[in-house]
């Protein structure tokens, strides 16, 4: 196992570096630079002016400024943010958390939404309730998460007045400041959890389909095994195996999905430090933020590798 991991990880060496080459060329291609607000700021005499993008490297060759900022990240050096006056490796480690809290909230109740109506919905086709689950499948995953953030804002926040619509850093702590904060938190795991739920559901129901039919489950159910446990036993596990694969490449979209979320509910994650820094010029949070998810989105395809093995003990490591 650990010997399987480690090949995959000297794999992903590879694919890291040319997300990375690919991100960095198409931000120096594009117009405009951190300190374009210099030129047309007449306090700032011009020799200043070309002192600072000496200093940053910012008229070097695109392969010079690529290889000084590959040997900085390897060597920790994330950058500097010339908006925000601090290190893009702080910037981004006091807007993580934010993110990984709303995306992994909203991923854990898709699951818990989708495996159950999914596998129930395999076990009685073209039922009532399959029909209904479809139904609002198709509805879940047709609307996008922008629509369906400003529908729940417009209803639990403006009409109902329940839950707040603008995320905010609670000071305090214990049992009143962690309920406040999943009361903030509601509306936005709901918005990405549902959209996730409604394609995993329709997904988690074709793989049962698949597997329920084949003639080990009705050798299982021949030797007197009872439904329950031939579901669970038998069944799941096997159809889970294309429900990881899903998850795994779902997660471009999820962070996709949790920007525009983030955007919605002001949610003080790296999603809005992207947008924010993309309407600021500032690259190197630009740059950071963005390998960061290229990052995120390798880790958690290793994690699906590794759930095949212990779904399927035929899979092997090798």
């Amino acid at each position: 196992m650990s010997q399987y991991i480690l090949r995959r990880l000297l794999i992903a060496i590879p694919s890291l570096l040319g997300i990375s080459l690919v991100l960095f060329v198409v931000l120096a291609l594009a117009p405009g630079d951190p300190f374009s607000e210099l030129a047309t700021n007449p306090n700032v005499p011009p020799e200043v002016q070309a002192a600072l993008r000496a200093k940053f490297g910012l008229d070097d060759p695109i392969y010079l400024r690529y290889l000084h900022w590959l040997a900085a990240m390897a060597q920790g050096d994330w950058g500097f943010s010339f908006v925000s006056r601090m290190n893009v490796d702080t910037l981004i480690l006091q807007r993580l958390p934010a993110t990984l809290y709303i995306i992994g909230s909203a991923q854990l109740l898709a699951l818990l939404i989708a495996i159950p109506v999914g596998v129930y919905a395999a076990t009685r086709p073209y039922s009532l309730f399959d029909q209904i689950a479809n139904t609002f499948a198709f509805i879940g995953f047709s609307l996008p998460t922008f629509f369906t953030g400003i529908l729940f804002i417009l209803v639990f926040s403006v009409k109902l007045d329940w839950l707040p619509f603008v995320y905010t850093d609670v000071p305090g702590s214990g049992i009143k400041w962690a309920l406040e904060m999943i009361r903030q938190a509601i509306m936005p795991v709901m918005v990405l959890g549902l959209f996730q739920a409604a394609s995993m559901t329709r997904f988690v129901r074709s793989a049962m389909l698949d597997v329920i039919r084949l003639d080990y489950v009705t050798t299982a159910r021949a030797k007197g095994l009872g439904q329950a446990k031939v579901i669970v036993k038998h069944v799941m596990r096997n159809a889970m195996i294309p429900v990881v694969t899903l998850i795994a490449l779902q997660m471009p979209a999820v962070f996709g999905g949790a920007i525009v979320t983030e955007q919605i509910f002001r949610i003080p994650g790296i999603g809005s430090l992207l947008i924010s820094s993309i309407l600021a010029n500032d690259t190197p949070v630009i740059m950071a933020v963005t390998f960061v998810f290229a990052c995120l989105v390798v880790l958690f395809n290793l994690i699906a590798d590794v759930l095949y093995g212990w779904l399927d003990p035929r899979i092997s490591f090798r």
